[in-house]
């Protein structure tokens, strides 16, 4: 087994495989297989966007007294994003703050209610990543 250190293309090919990883989550997701017993799907990120969107605080600047079920969706983004920062070796949120996140993925499910949360993180991490 090579190490990172001397396999120069591994943290690419780890990226490579994280990205197919959420191409391919995505597609399932989208795809309602979840929902047609496919196997256990659990947590924030299954719900779709209509229902963030009556937990998300119209107003950014109150998203530390957000009621409980924003809060649940704020630590589901946070299991979701350390996941992928650990099996890429990088900050997926380039820098991002987590609420600055929410924000976006808020304004996401605006313009797309039909997605559901995980979907709205996806388009808010391929446009950082790009």
């Amino acid at each position: 087994m090579m190490s990172a250190d001397t396999d120069q293309g591994c943290p690419s090919r780890i990226r490579r495989d994280a990205l197919m990883l959420l191409v391919l989550l995505g597609v399932w997701v989208a795809s309602g297989a979840h929902a047609q017993g496919g196997g256990p799907v659990w947590g924030m990120g299954i719900k779709p966007c209509a229902d963030f969107l009556l937990s998300a605080p119209a107003d950014p600047d109150a998203a530390p007294i957000a009621g409980a079920n924003y809060r649940a969706y704020r630590e589901w983004l946070a299991g979701f994003v350390t996941g992928l920062n650990l099996a890429t070796g990088q900050d997926v949120l380039h820098g991002a703050a987590l609420d600055a996140a929410m924000i976006r993925i808020r304004s996401n499910c605006e313009r797309h209610p039909e997605d559901d949360v995980f979907n709205a993180a996806l388009r808010l991490l391929r446009t950082l990543g790009s």
